[in-house]
C-alpha cells in the first residue's frame, strides 16, 4: 500500500523532528499498563504485554520504568483504569480516519476528538463509518541490517506470514491477526527481538492529495497525535514522493 507506507514515513519523520519524549513514553507506559491488566503480569505468557515491552525497550525506557508500569496494572501502584476506545471520522478532501485510544474517561476523549475533527475540517462519524476502508492486520518490523530481502522473505513464510515488503529503511511483515504473536516468535527465533510487532489498520482504498489537501489532513492528524489519551492515528491518502518530501521537509 503505497499511500499506507508514505503516511507511515511521513509521520515517523514528523515525529523525530517534534514529537515529545515525555508523551512518547507516557503512551506506551499506557499501553504496557492496559496490556498487564487484561493477561497476566509476565511478559512470557502475555503476547501483547511482551510487544508493549518491547516497544518500550525501542524506544530506550529504563527497566525500572516498564516495571512500575506493570506493577500499576497489579494493583500494587494504583493507578487509573484505562479502556479501549475506537473512533472513526474524515478530515479534509474526504480521507477516511482511525484513531485509536486508551482512556480512563470516555466522555472526555471521546468530546476531544470530536472537537478535533470539527476545528480542523472533517467529522466525527460513528464506529464502522470508515473502517470498511481499511483491514486489520498484524504488522512485524525489523531494521534492515538483520537480514537480507530473500533470506527475510523465506523466513516470513516459513513461519506463515502472509507478505514481507523490504525497503533500505527495513522489513515490514504481514500477517493474519491471529498468526502475530506465532510469526513474531519464530522470527525472533531466527533474527533476535522486533523492532515492534502488533495489529495496524491498511486502507484498502486511498485518496490522492495535493500538498494543499494533505497539509490540512497533516494538521487534523497531527493534533489527534498529540492527544494524551490517543495512542494510533491511521488516514488512507496517498501522495506523491515530491509531496511526501514537502511534507516531511516542514
Amino acid at each position: 500500500m503505497a499511500g499506507h507506507s508514505q503516511f507511515k514515513n511521513i509521520m515517523h519523520r514528523k515525529g523525530a523532528q517534534d514529537a515529545k519524549r515525555a508523551r512518547a513514553f507516557a503512551k506506551l507506559i499506557r499501553e504496557i499498563t492496559v496490556s498487564a491488566r487484561q493477561g497476566l503480569p509476565d511478559p512470557a505468557f502475555n503476547p501483547r504485554l511482551r510487544s508493549a515491552v518491547q516497544a518500550a525497550r525501542v524506544a530506550n525506557m529504563t527497566k525500572d520504568t516498564i516495571d512500575r508500569a506493570i506493577k500499576k496494572a497489579t494493583g500494587e501502584g494504583g493507578g487509573e483504569d484505562y479502556v479501549e476506545m475506537r473512533y472513526e471520522g474524515y478530515g479534509p478532501a474526504g480521507v477516511a480516519i482511525i484513531v485509536e485510544a486508551l482512556t480512563d474517561n470516555r466522555n472526555r476523549t471521546a468530546s476531544d476528538i470530536r472537537s478535533a475533527f470539527s476545528k480542523f475540517g472533517g467529522a466525527m462519524g460513528e464506529t464502522g463509518s470508515v473502517s470498511f476502508q481499511f483491514e486489520r492486520s498484524g504488522v512485524i518490523r525489523y531494521p534492515a541490517s538483520v537480514a537480507d530481502a530473500d533470506a527475510m522473505l523465506e523466513a516470513a513464510i516459513e513461519a506463515g506470514a502472509d507478505d514481507v515488503e523490504s525497503t533500505e529503511e527495513g522489513h515490514e511483515i504481514r500477517t493474519g491477526i491471529e498468526d502475530l504473536f506465532a510469526v513474531r516468535d519464530a522470527l525472533e527465533e531466527k533474527f533476535g527481538p522486533a523492532e515492534s510487532a502488533k495489529l495496524e489498520w491498511r486502507p484498502n482504498v486511498t485518496v490522492e492529495l495535493d500538498e494543499e489537501k494533505a497539509r490540512s489532513v497533516m494538521k487534523l492528524i497531527d493534533v489527534l497525535d498529540e492527544h494524551d489519551d490517543v495512542q494510533t492515528v491511521t488516514a488512507n491518502f496517498e501522495v506523491s514522493d515530491a509531496v511526501a518530501q514537502a511534507l516531511a521537509d516542514a
